[in-house]
């Protein structure tokens, strides 16, 4: 089927050519070891979603500071010990010719009360919303510490480079420190970090310039923005657009836009995406909500995007892109449910997450992912892989 253009090869402004529209985006998949390091786990997972088809492939979380974590099994990178898995992992994941991307990432204030007595943020504001309760309340980031974070994002850049993976993503989406800082809410500083705009995107600025000069002109580097971020007293759709321009000016090869559901958007998702295609001169991604190949067509035809970002179908299909190019894909949907709707909207977020990371585990150890949709199996097999830790929320809402 080479007539789909999500088939279709694309070059991104570094030089780098991507075989096909396919990206996979982040999921985090939660088992590294004590150490927080990767492994095996991590080597055969991402081999599979090589051999899957994908154009891209981006890792989970990856934390860039050992203090932060976000997650229960979250990989840390911080020095050269990592390089040996790092090598392999690199390496299964680019067979194929496919590009592969670390996605990096500190939680900020966002970093649960089980892993952070006194998280870091921009300013020493508490969360917020129905899962306050799981995260302490942050202290206020002096400003030697903000850039000695930009340098802990620049070395995991220089280490994964080292190790061989293709490119970055800088996660500036979905609450955490990047975006912290983009946000009038959560970024209340007098310094040169906060106030302006300008001063607000200074912090990702910097990570990417950093990233850049060290790691050079052809290495690839994306930023990852959501319109879930997306908050007129917080961080605006206009302030959205402005750091979209700044970072295209400055040479991003990539953003991701992610949303809820392309194919049934109660945000706009498609109508903003498309308005971003259009202001700037870089390749857009979207991921949320992908199913069905028409629509996929009909984001890349109208240009709402230029890739397709694909997520928890590839937990139970890691050959999708192959599956789609080769005509023999077919839409699923994954109904996951309580058996009760207010208990569904309340746990949904959890459901999906632990049933991703379950799956995502079933693959690295050579088993068969599991379709079901019983909400409360995906919650337990979270338990048994983190013990009451998998329970925790992870993000503010």
């Amino acid at each position: 089927m080479s007539y789909l253009q999500v088939g279709k090869s694309l070059t991104l402004p570094c030089g780098m050519t991507v075989k096909n529209r396919f990206f996979k985006s982040a999921m985090s998949e939660t088992f590294a070891d004590n150490d927080h390091q990767p492994n095996a786990l991590h080597v055969n997972l991402y081999r599979k979603w090589a051999n899957g088809g994908a154009g891209i492939v981006v890792t989970g979380n990856v934390m860039v500071d050992h203090h932060a974590m976000a997650e229960p099994g979250n990989v840390v990178i911080e020095d050269d010990r990592s390089l040996p898995i790092l090598k392999k992992w690199a390496e299964a994941g680019t067979q194929n010719n496919t590009q592969l991307w670390l996605q990096l990432n500190h939680p900020g204030k966002q970093s649960p009360r089980i892993f952070s007595e006194q998280p870091v943020a921009p300013s020493a504001i508490p969360i917020s919303g129905q899962n306050h309760h799981a995260f302490n309340q942050p202290r206020e980031l002096r400003t030697a510490e903000v850039k000695e974070l930009v340098a802990k994002f620049v070395r995991t850049a220089e280490i994964a480079q080292s190790a061989g993976f293709t490119g970055v993503q800088i996660h500036g989406a979905f609450g955490y420190l990047v975006n912290q800082f983009l946000s009038r809410k959560d970024n209340r500083r007098t310094d040169e970090y906060g106030g302006s705009l300008e001063n607000r995107m200074r912090f990702l600025v910097e990570i990417y310039q950093g990233i850049r000069e060290s790691c050079g002109p052809q290495f690839a580097i994306s930023l990852k923005m959501s319109v879930t971020d997306l908050d007129l007293d917080g961080f605006s759709e206009a302030d959205s657009i402005q750091v979209a321009k700044k970072m295209a000016a400055l040479g991003i090869d990539l953003i991701e836009i992610a949303g809820d559901n392309y194919e049934n958007s109660e945000l706009g998702f498609s109508g903003y995406a498309h308005m971003l295609n259009q202001l700037v001169n870089v390749p857009i991604m979207l991921s949320g909500g992908f199913r069905r190949v028409s629509t996929m067509e009909e984001a890349l035809g109208r240009n709402d995007a230029a890739l397709i970002g694909i997520c928890t179908p590839m937990v139970i299909m890691p050959d999708l892109p192959n599956q789609v190019l080769n005509d023999q894909y077919r839409a699923f949907d994954l109904p996951l449910t309580t058996g009760n709707k207010h208990l569904d909207a309340k746990l949904m977020s959890a459901m999906v997450t632990s049933y991703c990371e379950e799956q995502a585990k079933r693959l690295a150890e050579n088993k068969q992912p599991q379709v079901y949709s019983n909400g409360w199996r995906a919650l337990a097999a979270s338990v048994a892989l983190h013990g009451p830790k998998g329970l925790v929320p992870r993000r503010r809402v």
